[in-house]
């Protein structure tokens, strides 16, 4: 018999005056994101106010970004499983009553937790209108995401260079500690515009809710949390398309062992997750679709097509932020935001090979340096086992689906057996180097 999670109940206060709730439940509000006041979402200067159901989605993304910062997965019987119970304020309750099973399925496939969620009625006088910014020939015709890594900036550097007068509205969450590297990438984008190019600057960081534990640090619903904030700027600016640029092969994130199934590999950019995203926006009346316009293609084509068709340099490609876990930075010591050992950097490290033949990123550590048996490592040697074992349709879909109507099976796994061959590449380009050494 399988044990119960514990369950953790949060109740999102918006806005934070309101009343507070009785015990058991935790109040959170947007206090709890540690961001200065233009980078709250009501300050950001977009071309009209939300509309009620896109205002709704982003607040329940930030609520649901919270309730998982503070719910440690090592607190419960299988060390990665929660159960959350969270009450958040909505304009329009009676829309969010028929969409909330498609919701709690979304979010138990993108954090692999079980979601009880309340949708209430807003306190009145909680909804304020944002001030119009800028005239009508400022309004944005499309609106990406931009993270400030090699993916956001081929597709940006792309769409910046298309010589017409409708504004690219850029969505970008602050890295803490490596904002300004953040800023240098962007310029990469400024230098090649021949349109206009605005973007919003927003924070993803949270702190501790009183004298609680540590907040947890996986960060599983990040990615609704960022896909949110540009389906809100595209409903405002009246854009039809809120694109979220991710390589086709990080976007299937295949796991490279039974233990990294589900949502133990990121799947926020995953083809079904946007399907039910997309329905999930339908059934509230929207009009704004999520693509991925990079979904054909793996690390190494995206840098190929940043280097040919963008214009970006060598070195402008090696700026960019592509670690899933940055190395702390010390007073003194040199810095370096890509760690190099985790599996966003073997991936990096895999295209930035098969578009320049060498990769100059400065990295904290190799892999096939260490010691076979060390702890940084267990990336490296789970990635050689994956590639010895061929690779199916059957694995594709083993633990979650393509959704109905797209896209192609066969061309999944090809652009899968892609990304295999430029990983396998670097493993023997590693093994060639160790062997001459």
């Amino acid at each position: 018999m399988t044990a119960t999670p514990a369950q953790s109940a949060f109740w999102f206060v918006s806005p934070p005056h309101a009343p507070r709730p009785n015990r058991p439940w935790q109040p959170l509000s947007d206090r709890n994101f540690w961001e200065r006041d233009d980078r709250r979402p009501d300050e950001q200067p977009l071309y009209a106010p939300p509309p009620p159901w896109a205002d709704d989605l982003h607040r329940v993304a930030r609520a649901v970004f919270l309730a998982d910062k503070h719910t440690r997965r090592d607190t419960v019987f299988d060390q990665w499983t929660r159960r959350i119970r969270l009450s958040v304020p909505v304009a329009e309750p009676e829309r969010w009553q028929r969409v909330r099973p498609l919701l709690t399925g979304l979010l138990r496939t993108m954090t692999a937790d079980v979601w009880e969620l309340q949708l209430r009625a807003m306190e009145p006088g909680a909804a304020t209108p944002l001030p119009l910014s800028f005239g009508p020939d400022a309004r944005a015709a499309e609106v990406a995401l931009f993270s400030g890594g090699l993916d956001s900036l081929s597709w940006a550097a792309r769409r910046a260079a298309v010589p017409t007068a409708d504004t690219l509205l850029l969505v970008t969450f602050g890295e803490r500690n490596f904002e300004a590297l953040q800023r240098e990438v962007l310029q990469s984008v400024y230098r090649r515009r021949r349109r206009p190019v605005r973007r919003l600057l927003l924070s993803q960081t949270v702190r501790r809710s009183g004298d609680g534990p540590e907040l947890e640090r996986s960060t599983r619903s990040r990615g609704f949390l960022y896909a949110t904030a540009a389906i809100r700027a595209a409903a405002a600016e009246g854009a039809a398309v809120a694109h979220i640029p991710e390589n086709g092969y990080l976007a299937i994130n295949p796991p490279l062992s039974a233990a990294r199934s589900a949502a133990c590999s990121t799947r926020s950019v995953h083809p079904w997750t946007l399907h039910q995203l997309n329905r999930l926006i339908a059934g509230l009346g929207g009009e704004v679709r999520v693509e991925n316009p990079l979904a054909g293609l793996t690390k190494g084509q995206v840098c190929r097509a940043a280097l040919r068709v963008a214009g970006l340099t060598p070195q402008e490609l090696g700026n960019t932020l592509s670690c899933g876990t940055p190395p702390p930075r010390r007073p003194g010591d040199a810095d370096l935001p890509h760690c190099g050992v985790c599996y966003p950097c073997l991936v990096r490290r895999a295209g930035l090979l098969a578009a320049l033949g060498e990769d100059g990123t400065p990295y904290e550590a190799d892999p096939w340096a260490l010691d076979a048996g060390h702890d940084r490592a267990v990336h490296w040697r789970a990635v050689q086992r994956w590639l010895r074992r061929p690779y199916t349709s059957r694995d594709l879909i083993a633990d979650t689906p393509l959704p109905p109507g797209g896209p192609d099976l066969d061309e999944v796994v090809r652009i899968i057996d892609r990304g295999r061959a430029e990983l396998l590449a670097l493993i023997r380009s590693a093994t060639t180097r160790a062997r001459d050494a």
